[in-house]
């Protein structure tokens, strides 16, 4: 580890936390989230859809099981930092491959222990969403400040460009029964595999690949992957999305994408007071009348506003929390997407039916 240097995380409303650097030496901002969930902080950490953000993990424990080549959800850590209460630098689980620590100093990855978190996060759930700044390089308040100051706000910030793929590429058997184009713009990786699961040939495109391009691989249907930002500021994204719904092929939605595909039906998203992040959200179907317990992440949502005026929109799921918009379809196209992520790493398996249902509906426009 690195002898337990000092660290600070300052708030943008002027609160304070001390405690003790974790990974690398240095200093970090962002936007200051917290994350409920118990276990797979790996998967978390490396989740396209953190990006921009200083990230807090409610379990006490964090770094415990170590990390393992096989359970991450892209290239690297996306989060920009990392706060906990207790840090482990070491590891017992068989299967790890590496200490956290050793993971995070690889990926140049800022963070800070011995914070008490319980208290941080009841702050952040009172005062609401706001950027943060860590630091273990001793800086004065002054110095704090600036790096506070020149932190972009989330909204109307676009961060897809920072994690999407910018090259054209496949994934699973070129003669399996169904192909997929998945829209990139921050894809996990068991998005992909939960599709190649399931018989399909996926070919990622970035986010920025124009439709015809795309049509050139004949796809049976359209994936919109998750990721980060705000999407209103993603206007290229929603006109594809829309241009994309307009061929009436089968789109299934993800987080981000789901977000995108209701701005291109004319819906409106908004920034949340506080974000749903963790494992353990509870999710209605309105079809069913089925509860899930989903993984979530996300500080957008649809808005309720203008949807009573939109007959071609349904509303599929709703989140049993704060009734905020959590699944919606098109009432006359093989068109759907949710809020949450159903392919779940980590967390509950109860939404993987989503990914059969885009597979049905591709099935019924083959016939």
């Amino acid at each position: 580890m690195n002898d337990r240097t000092p660290a600070i995380l300052k708030l943008e409303d002027g609160s304070c936390f001390h405690g003790f650097s974790i990974g690398k030496i240095g200093t970090t901002t962002g936007e200051i989230a917290f994350n409920t969930g118990m276990t797979g902080y790996q998967e978390v950490f490396t989740d396209p859809s953190y990006y921009g953000q200083l990230l807090i993990m409610n379990t006490a424990h964090i770094g415990n099981y170590g990390v393992n080549k096989n359970e991450i959800e892209s290239d690297s850590i996306k989060i920009a930092g990392l706060v906990v209460k207790k840090f482990s630098d070491g590891y017992s689980r068989v299967s790890a491959t590496n200490s956290l620590q050793s993971y995070m100093e690889l990926n140049n990855t800022i963070g800070i222990s011995d914070i008490d978190t319980r208290a941080l996060v009841r702050h952040i759930r009172n005062k609401g969403a706001m950027n943060a700044v860590i630091s273990s390089e001793q800086l004065s308040d002054e110095e704090l400040n600036l790096f506070l100051a020149n932190t972009p706000s989330m909204v109307g910030l676009e961060l897809s460009s920072k994690v999407a793929t910018k090259t054209i590429f496949e994934i699973g058997n070129p003669n399996a029964d169904y192909r997929v184009a998945l829209i990139d713009f921050g894809v996990k990786n068991n998005i992909i595999n939960c599709l190649v699961e399931r018989n399909c040939f996926v070919k990622v495109f970035p986010f920025d690949t124009l439709l015809n391009v795309i049509n050139e691989f004949a796809p049976d249907g359209f994936m919109l992957s998750n990721g980060p930002g705000d999407p209103s500021a993603m206007l290229d994204s929603i006109k594809l999305v829309k241009d994309i719904v307009d061929t009436s092929k089968p789109v299934f939605g993800i987080c981000l994408g789901h977000q995108i595909l209701g701005i291109s039906q004319g819906l409106k998203t908004e920034k949340m007071f506080n974000g749903h992040r963790g494992i353990n959200h509870p999710i209605k179907n309105l079809k069913t009348g089925k509860g899930e317990i989903t993984s979530q992440n996300h500080g957008f949502v649809i808005s309720k506003e203008g949807l009573d005026q939109n007959s071609l929109i349904a509303v599929t799921h709703i989140h049993l929390n704060d009734e905020t918009i959590a699944g919606i379809e098109l009432v006359n196209k093989p068109v759907f997407s949710v809020q949450y992520h159903p392919e779940a790493s980590a967390g509950p398996h109860d939404s993987r039916y989503l990914f059969d249902q885009f597979i049905q509906n591709i099935k019924q426009q083959k016939i």
